[in-house]
């Protein structure tokens, strides 16, 4: 019994996640002033993210 309700706070964590994340994305999109959202993972250099850091100059 404890082993279901588990595996069922487990994915209610992970839709509550996934509901978050396209807020973010909507509200982002509505707000264009603020900025685009981060995708993540594209926190700063070094990451696998393209399009920013373009220089290797040393931190």
């Amino acid at each position: 019994m404890i082993y279901l309700v588990t595996i069922g706070l487990l994915l209610a964590m992970l839709l509550g996640w996934v509901i978050v994340e396209r807020l973010a994305h909507r509200f982002a999109h509505r707000h264009p002033e603020f900025g685009p959202a981060r995708k993540l993972g594209c926190g700063g250099c070094g990451n696998s993210c393209e399009g920013h850091c373009k220089t290797s100059e040393p931190h």
